[in-house]
């Protein structure tokens, strides 16, 4: 099948998809004329990155992923440490977005929001305030 069917199938975007063959995560085959030719295989490959990647996993854990699922002999602790490994990253960024949203709030709160010009959020941002 053609890429347009590939997409429309898989849920990816072309671009996607002709991104995913150039860094080497999916080789689907030529036609006669050059064409890609996707193969049901690789539109079930390419379901399991979309939803690898709507996971959060780097392209990097996807390598990983695909690697382990095609490999009947993987061991299961195999894909648990990679999964362990992004809930850890993900907690960190939760820490790093909830740091940012008190930082922000409080610079709001001291925002008095009328039409003076002084502004503690911009002043902040150019490092001349005290957080």
């Amino acid at each position: 099948m053609n890429i347009g069917t590939a997409a429309s199938r898989s849920g990816l975007p072309a671009k996607t998809i002709r991104y995913y063959e150039e860094i080497g995560l999916i080789d689907p085959a030529r036609a006669g004329n050059g064409y890609r030719d996707y193969s049901g295989d690789d539109i079930h490959r390419l379901a399991f990155l979309k939803r690898a990647r709507n996971l959060g996993f780097s392209i990097d854990d996807c390598r990983q992923l695909m690697a382990l699922y095609q490999d009947r002999s993987r061991a299961s602790q195999d894909v648990r440490a990679i999964a362990a490994a992004h809930v850890i990253a993900i907690e960190e960024k939760v820490r790093e977005l909830q740091s940012m949203r008190a930082t922000l709030q409080t610079l709001i709160h001291a925002c008095h929001g009328d039409q003076r010009p002084d502004c503690p959020i911009l002043e902040e941002i150019a490092g001349e305030g005290v957080s």
